[in-house]
């Protein structure tokens, strides 16, 4: 399972022309799944997200968690992190998990990360999404279990 967080000032997810998520202060999470993934990488990447320290402090030092701030997320499924691009000039998707295993762990690590205090919304599996994303510093984390 791969995770890609950006820290944002604000973002939203639109489908159709239509807003289905939208957050202030905190993150973006563009969450992929691969082969083999489940409970164990899920659990995993919630709980790091949820206590990793990429706000500032008072003095300007990455010391506080989104818990910390009190921030919101966004989870995004994005299947193209499992992009292979080492042959040709087309990515090969077949590391990343079919949607009938990928959708139920994206909403189980959604479930988790909810467990932990996060306020969370989500993009819409599958849909075509306009992903506006205002990242904050920029401050982009690659995470992977």
């Amino acid at each position: 399972m791969r995770a890609l967080l950006q820290r944002v000032r604000s973002a939203k997810v639109t489908v159709e022309d239509k807003t289905i998520a939208g957050i202030g202060p905190g993150l973006v999470v563009l969450l992929g799944v691969g082969h083999g993934d489940g409970e164990e990488q899920a659990s995993f990447l919630a709980e790091k997200i949820a206590n990793l320290r990429v706000f500032e402090d008072g003095e300007g030092k990455t010391n506080l968690s989104i818990l910390d701030v009190k921030g919101q997320a966004i989870v995004v499924s994005q299947f193209t992190l499992y992009a292979d691009t080492r042959k040709g000039r087309r990515p090969s998707f077949i590391d990343a998990a079919l949607p009938e295993v990928a959708a139920p762990l994206v909403d189980r690590f959604v479930e988790l990360l909810r467990g932990h205090g996060v306020p969370v919304q989500t993009g819409q599996f599958g849909a075509h999404m306009l992903v506006e994303i205002h990242n904050d510093g920029p401050f982009t984390v690659w995470l992977e279990k």
